[in-house]
């Protein structure tokens, strides 16, 4: 059974008129459900996280603004969402999640995080939607803890992961990957181990193409522990935020790629769903849960 993880806490009373989609955890839960891919026996839910692992990425003090309402009006600005006690609640678990969904993966190859993604995130900064960076805190994590010896960062969100880059530059064991459009946020890139910059308007079989000998390249030269896979879904064709021309099964292939390259390598996966901002927010919704559906058909009893 492939460990699912979420918490009720990732949709809380939210502006609809936003342009953040914070119901769209919620319904991935409702679909997921529906499909009966997520059940009481696969369903974890993941508690906050313990503030040294948090302080080891982002610096103290910025978490104390943060969690106290005491950020800058430019802070918040930055930020892009309206703080609230549902907002620190929520931020101050999903990060688990990703940790608890990396655990798990090493036990039973796969695990989805049905949230996470938020690597715009600095050490003393928000930006973008993104407040704590999950994959940096746990790459971190995982090598503070011995629990592995290397980790690959697959990031296929449309936009640069630059929070990644910059947080875990100094640290050789964490490889970071960015496969995003080049003409999109943010306007100031930072140097990723590995940056595909690809042009606006690029469609499904270059774009697969580019993740597939990317990945397979990557998982060769590395050999790593673990991949963390940030699945965002901005690629689509019509998502408001994402400049690229990559359709619905466009999506799903690159799911299927990403998973059984990692399957076919041994390597464990943990997956995360990064951005997407249609208004359709159960099309969406259902868009983030391709990477899940195709983990199933991959890893399901086998």
């Amino acid at each position: 059974m492939i460990p699912l993880i979420t918490h009720p806490s990732y949709s809380y009373p939210f502006p609809h008129s936003h342009r953040f989609p914070m119901e769209k955890f919620g319904l991935m839960v409702d679909y997921l459900q529906q499909k009966n891919l997520l059940t009481q026996a696969n369903c974890y839910r993941p508690g906050r996280i313990k503030p040294d692992v948090l302080v080891a990425t982002h610096d103290s003090d910025y978490v104390e603004r943060f969690v106290h309402n005491r950020q800058s009006d430019k802070e918040r600005r930055e930020m892009g969402l309206p703080w609230s006690e549902g907002l620190c609640q929520r931020t101050l678990i999903s990060p688990n999640g990703t940790l608890l969904a990396a655990s798990l993966a090493l036990k039973h190859g796969v695990a989805c995080h049905l949230a996470g993604g938020t690597h715009h995130a600095h050490r003393n900064r928000a930006s973008g939607f993104c407040i704590f960076n999950d994959l940096a805190i746990t790459a971190n994590a995982l090598l503070a803890l011995n629990k592995v010896n290397s980790v690959l960062i697959i990031d296929c969100d449309v936009h640069q992961g630059d929070g990644t880059a910059a947080l875990l530059a100094n640290e050789p064991r964490a490889i970071t990957c960015s496969i995003h459009c080049e003409k999109n946020f943010p306007v100031r890139k930072v140097l990723s181990d590995h940056d595909i910059a690809l042009p606006p308007k690029l469609g499904d079989e270059p774009y697969l193409a580019q993740v597939e000998s990317t990945v397979n390249e990557l998982l060769v030269r590395y050999q790593p522990d673990i991949v963390l896979y940030d699945a965002g879904v901005d690629v689509y064709e019509h998502d408001p935020l994402g400049l690229l021309s990559i359709t619905e099964e466009g999506i799903r292939q690159r799911e299927r790629l990403v998973l059984s390259a990692c399957q076919q390598k041994g390597v464990p996966v943990a997956t995360v769903i990064g951005g997407g901002y249609d208004d359709d927010r159960r099309r969406l919704a259902q868009r983030h849960s391709m990477v899940v559906e195709e983990a199933f058909a991959l890893y399901a009893d086998k």
